[in-house]
């Protein structure tokens, strides 16, 4: 499986003190090599413009350029406006970076792990696959 972590997801990783979810262990448990993580550009551009210290920025963007990354085209913003209309249409609010997350997990076959309840109300309308324990 290969994982597209939400910004969601980090945050919470990079806590002094994280709290005890099944998503951080799943994070752990793929970090340790079992599955592929995977980031995208405006994960790591969120990530960096949470923290407030240099050197915690310079510390996740070394640990971010370890990771696999998934380029965005033209095409993944066209159909990521797209499913943002159709959520919009059956009642689902998803923002626009979220919208663009759900369809490159579509389009590339990528498991998404968030904290994020959102995506979980979209998934059924985007045949988006949000881990979940077992």
């Amino acid at each position: 499986m290969t994982l597209l972590v939400d910004t969601s997801v980090w945050s919470l990783s990079l806590r002094r003190d994280p709290p005890e979810l099944p998503e951080l262990h799943e994070l752990h448990r793929a970090l340790s090599g079992r599955d592929l993580v995977v980031t995208t550009a405006i994960v790591v551009q969120e990530l960096l413009q949470g923290l407030v210290s240099d050197a915690a920025r310079a510390t996740v963007r070394e640990q971010m350029s370890r990771l696999g990354r998934i380029a965005v085209e033209l095409d993944d913003h066209l159909a990521a406006a797209e499913a943002h209309i159709e959520c919009r249409r059956r009642g689902v609010q998803l923002g626009t970076i979220d919208a663009l997350l759900a369809t490159l997990c579509v389009r590339k076959d990528l498991t998404l792990l968030t904290t994020d309840r959102d995506f979980l109300h979209a998934a059924p309308h985007l045949g988006l696959r949000v881990w979940r324990p077992s």
